[in-house]
């Protein structure tokens, strides 16, 4: 009888933990890499994507629309992937976005990422019908004045203001020596890894090959769920 009830506690207890481990919502959980990367998801997810990502690259914008939504209810609602989004820094304008989307706290990250991603094609349009005064002032004199007049000339300060920044944040987000350095480490491991164009995709740590959409995506996700 004695080992009957140790048997039944042990039961119980099992059931609290494995409940008390049951998460809310993974598509809430955010977490940062010591190099400054977001991963979004389980971070013991059985699979692994990371994706490394310009701002200022059409096929980026295209792969978060056709791609986000799915990803979030494919796997990582599940808790069976992870998505980690990585930086491969560009051009001028792609560093000033790099640096907003991670103005704030970690929570915030992934719909700063998605609101300039899904904007892309009206803020770009603005480089088309820059003065050459405006771009002059996107390449000379401080990071920091440079960044301010890209995020100016853009209509940066206006998004993040929908998004709930005022200037005075959005202005010492720009200036962040730490952020910048970040970023600028990531490029560098993307390329050292031999990342050429984005959306480039790890898997589990391995590069995938050829795979630069999410038709080829999926495919590699479906083999390995």
């Amino acid at each position: 009888m004695r080992m009957m009830r140790l048997a039944a506690m042990a039961l119980a207890m099992v059931s609290v933990a494995a409940t008390r481990a049951t998460p809310g919502n993974w598509n809430a959980r955010v977490e940062v890499t010591p190099s400054g990367s977001h991963v979004l998801g389980n971070p013991v997810a059985q699979l692994k994507l990371s994706e490394y990502i310009s701002y200022t690259c059409p096929h980026c914008a295209h792969f978060d629309e056709e791609a986000t939504d799915r990803l979030r209810i494919y796997g990582i609602a599940q808790g069976k992937l992870s998505v980690e989004v990585r930086h491969l820094v560009r051009d001028p304008i792609d560093l000033t976005v790099a640096m907003l989307t991670n103005c704030g706290p970690p929570a915030r990250f992934f719909a700063n990422h998605t609101t300039f991603l899904r904007s892309q094609t009206q803020w770009m349009a603005l480089a088309n019908r820059a003065t050459a005064a405006q771009q002059a002032r996107w390449t000379t004199g401080t990071q920091k004045s440079r960044l301010q007049s890209i995020a100016t000339d853009f209509g940066f300060f206006a998004i993040m203001a929908q998004r709930g920044y005022d200037r005075m944040t959005v202005e010492r987000c720009l200036a962040d020596p730490v952020m910048a350095k970040k970023l600028a480490d990531q490029t560098a491991a993307a390329t050292q890894l031999g990342v050429e164009g984005t959306p480039s995709f790890l898997l589990d740590g391995a590069l995938l090959a050829g795979t630069h959409d999410w038709t080829s995506l999926k495919a590699q996700l479906d083999a390995r769920m």
